[in-house]
């Protein structure tokens, strides 16, 4: 629809402006409200006892109140907690804005119901810490429906955004509060989590219904112009740019033209979520800061662009800024025709133009100036086939040398991916010289680069791989160091929150059980075979390595190898310390990378396959030993089952797909020629699969003799299905060690399995003691022993 708005002599073409708008700033607080509230109850989970404290504190200084005061202040709380809501409503009424003590009346009755159905499921269903925390253990409400409905309401209305009245408001909730806890009405908790509770809904009501279009209009931005002594005939609305602001095209008295940028204060908080992300994850020197207002927005940007002007550089000028009224501002640049970069075809870009390209950007790095969006969208052409620079809002100024090489990066993979890798090194050479991509080489990665540039590289892994190879040939000598743009990877902050979990499920495990009891009351006969087959489990992995390895291995610096990976699955998952540990001490015995990785992911290919079978081979037997006829037992159907559900989840599901076999191809990609040298010698051959066999078997005797050690009697097959299961689990697992994750499958199976939850318990509390935590200290002497002999 168009909607032709005219200010004198001036024709405004737009879209209808919507009437009501869902601004994400009201999302984010929600979102923030939510996470506060979430944050409140692990705290107060965590902290119980300094909770206890605080609230006996803040109860016993409430009651030491006159009690002539204490009455005036739950009086004029209960009272005013009404009566000043209702004011603020006939004076919004009276200032014809009825809808909006509407959309609080909505909000009032959300957190009115709302916090009264999360109450009840408080006291009737909720876990009892849960409900301790939020009662006391008295017969109160968990949560007060009267004070959860008013913040609600105070919340949808924005009260906030008038001084007096959010004063006047905050305080008789103060006082409200206050009366509760004179009178033993509320805790601590259940106050702050009401509070919260009333904002979330407040806010959520106003995402949902929308708030009123406060963004200035098309003929607002014409009166802007001409305050700033343009002279306007007419305006249309153009496309939005890449950060969703508002552009119009204006035509000038004198024939020229005006490209106009309105920058919304509601459109300042968009993609945050995504900018905090990245603020988090990078170090500080590649991140932009998350939160700008519109006044440092505009700020930034007319600046930039008139530092590129200084510089030289081919951008259109800025030829003027202002803001319109307080929702909005504008920058007005001149209008040049042109089209994107993105809209060449591939074809078309010569090396002429390359050449234009890295010029504009050197002229920039002379001045310090970094671009920051290199892609072809902010690269244009105009009429005469010239470079011209857009999008200055990302840029930097005095920028440091890494923002510097990373727009050398940026924009050497955008022309790549356009005329591929030689093209592109070949052109940025002549320009900027070889040291400079030299310089940059180490910024090539997918974190460093434009989220559109990432999105195009999934379809060309090997890009980048491919540009560096063309710089070091350019500068075959050139030694540079690699630099670190992460803070850290996503898998990080996964292993950290699974930890965390595992840690707090371990913890509540041990509250259960005394682990000493469990030391001491252990049946000393059978911890000690428990032991020895801990022990043998070592000696069982070096024999594995050793057979599927043609060279020859010394076996105890092998087995000392075993105990050091030991120490290491602390800091790293199960499924990968080993690994590492294993290929660097084969390469430091001068077997090369690749030999060494075959042979380390041939042990780990016939180490799965003698597990799924042997899983299989003891649930076979576990089933068919209680019944005389031979047909399969429920848990290998069940088995084979999950299996198959697995199987199609990871097959089916193409990210999945993708992870599993990329995985797979890195680790076995030269396992099939390094297994044909095994075969060819039987000696190793017979060596590792005993070693392989070994390994299981030592595990399966050592939790068989943990369950023993404490009166337990379960069928050896049961217990080696539960710990072949459990096992798997953990190596699958992102935690160090799978901790968390194999103590919950191993109790669990052996709690299926008929064993009481106590002693399944104190059985693998004993078994993860003997297999994961006392070889650590022999493992730490041993890869300290093993660096310092340059065997690691």
């Amino acid at each position: 629809m168009i909607d032709a708005r005219p200010d004198p002599d001036v024709y405004v073409v737009e879209p209808l402006l919507p009437q009501r708008l869902r601004r994400p700033s009201d999302l984010l607080r929600f979102l923030a409200t939510l996470l506060a509230i979430t944050g409140v109850l692990l705290l107060a989970l965590v902290a119980k006892q300094t909770l206890n404290g605080l609230e006996k504190d803040v109860t016993e200084g409430a009651t030491r109140l006159p009690e002539l005061l204490s009455r005036i202040a739950t009086f004029l709380g209960g009272a005013a907690l009404l009566v000043v809501p209702a004011a603020f409503a006939v004076e919004r009424v009276f200032h014809r804005d009825g809808l909006r003590v509407a959309e609080g009346l909505v909000a009032a009755i959300l957190g009115m119901v709302l916090s009264f159905l999360i109450g009840g499921w408080i006291v009737t269903a909720a876990p009892d810490d849960l409900r301790l925390l939020m009662t006391g253990d008295r017969d109160i409400e968990p949560l007060n429906t009267l004070l959860a409905s008013v913040i609600a309401y105070s919340t949808a209305v924005r009260i906030s955004r008038r001084p007096t009245w959010r004063a006047l408001m905050w305080t008789v909730i103060g006082l409200y509060v206050l009366a509760f806890f004179t009178g033993y009405q509320i805790t601590l908790v259940g106050g702050m989590v009401t509070v919260l509770l009333g904002m979330a809904i407040g806010y959520g009501t106003l995402y949902g219904v929308g708030s009123p279009n406060t963004r200035p209009p098309g003929n607002a931005v014409v009166a802007a112009l001409r305050k700033l002594s343009f002279s306007p005939i007419s305006a249309r609305r153009i496309d939005d740019d890449h950060q969703g602001s508002r552009r119009y095209a204006v035509v000038l008295k004198d024939g020229t033209s005006l490209d106009v940028t309105v920058l919304d204060r509601d459109r300042q908080v968009a993609g945050l979520p995504y900018r905090l992300w990245r603020r988090f994850r990078l170090h500080s020197e590649t991140r932009r800061r998350a939160i700008r207002s519109l006044r440092a927005e505009l700020e930034r940007e007319a600046l930039m662009a008139y530092a590129a002007q200084a510089a030289g550089a081919s951008t259109p000028r800025l030829l003027g800024t202002s803001e319109i009224g307080t929702e909005a501002a504008l920058l007005a640049y001149e209008h040049l025709d042109s089209r994107p970069l993105d809209e060449v075809p591939d074809a078309d870009i010569t090396d002429d133009l390359l050449a234009q390209i890295w010029e504009q950007i050197a002229l920039l790095q002379i001045q310090r100036l970094a671009h920051r969006r290199l892609t072809g969208d902010g690269i244009h052409l105009d009429t005469a086939g010239r470079v011209v620079l857009t999008d200055a809002r990302s840029g930097e100024i005095a920028a440091g040398d890494l923002l510097l090489r990373l727009d050398v990066a940026q924009l050497l993979t955008y022309l790549a991916l356009r005329v591929g890798p030689e093209r592109s090194v070949r052109a940025a050479a002549a320009v900027m010289g070889p040291d400079a991509l030299a310089a940059a080489m180490p910024m090539l990665q997918r974190i460093a680069l434009t989220r559109e540039t990432r999105s195009a590289l999934a379809k060309d892994k090997g890009l980048l791989g491919a540009l560096r190879e063309q710089i070091v040939a350019l500068r075959p000598q050139s030694r540079v160091e690699e630099i670190r743009l992460e803070r850290f990877k996503p898998r990080t902050l996964v292993t950290i929150i699974a930890s965390t979990l595992a840690a707090y499920f371990l913890m509540s495990q041990l509250s259960r059980v005394n682990l000493v009891q469990v030391v001491t009351t252990a049946n000393w006969g059978w911890s000690g075979l428990a032991l020895l087959a801990s022990f043998a489990s070592f000696v069982a992995a070096a024999l594995m390595l050793r057979g599927f390895v043609p060279e020859p291995l010394p076996l105890w610096r092998t087995v000392l190898v075993q105990f050091a990976a030991s120490f290491v699955k602390l800091v790293a998952p199960a499924a990968v310390g080993g690994v590492a540990i294993n290929t660097r001490y084969l390469q430091k015995r001068d077997i090369s990378p690749g030999s060494a990785v075959a042979s380390v992911g041939a042990s780990q290919l016939v180490m799965m396959i003698f597990h799924i079978g042997l899983l299989l081979l003891f649930a076979y037997i576990t089933g068919s030993s209680t019944n005389t006829s031979f047909t399969p037992s429920r848990g290998l159907v069940v088995a084979l089952l999950a299996f198959a559900v697995l199987a199609v989840l990871l097959l089916g599901v193409p990210p999945l797909r993708r992870i599993v076999t990329e995985r797979m191809r890195r680790l076995f990609s030269n396992v099939l020629p390094r297994l044909l040298d095994v075969i060819q010698t039987p000696i190793k051959m017979i060596e590792a699969s005993f070693g392989t066999l070994m390994i299981t078997l030592a595990f399966i005797v050592c939790l068989d003799a943990c369950v023993a050690a404490f009166g337990g009697k379960l069928d050896f097959t049961t217990v080696a299905v539960v710990y072949l299961t459990a096992n798997a689990i953990g190596s699958a697992a992102p935690t160090p060690g799978g901790l968390g994750a194999v103590e919950a499958s191993l109790t669990l199976g052996l709690t299926v399995a008929g064993l009481p939850a106590e002693l399944a318990t104190s059985a693998v509390l004993l078994h993860r003691l003997l297999t994961f935590w006392l070889p650590v200290l022999p493992g730490w002497a041993s890869f300290t022993y093993l660096q310092r002999h340059e065997a690691l």
